[in-house]
């Protein structure tokens, strides 16, 4: 599901994230639609905190054809 990203000056993008507990379903879920939003944006990285989710989270892919995806919790 592609989610809707925040844009700067947005307050939210400020908030603090919480770190992830237990990676659970809700997270891998979360961390997919993270994965398609981005390439849908297109862009190369994103945090959840830009789609107004504040935990952890970071998922990144700098290679030219989306073949090397990394998802970062609680960096």
């Amino acid at each position: 599901m592609i989610l809707p990203i925040l844009h700067y000056p947005d307050s939210r993008l400020r908030t603090v994230a919480k770190a992830v507990d237990v990676v659970d379903d809700t997270v891998k879920t979360l961390v997919k639609n993270m994965f398609e939003t981005m390439y849908d944006a297109p862009g190369i990285g994103l945090a959840a905190t830009q789609i107004d989710h504040h935990q952890r989270i970071i998922v990144i892919d700098t290679s030219e054809d989306k073949s090397q995806p990394l998802c970062l919790i609680n960096p």
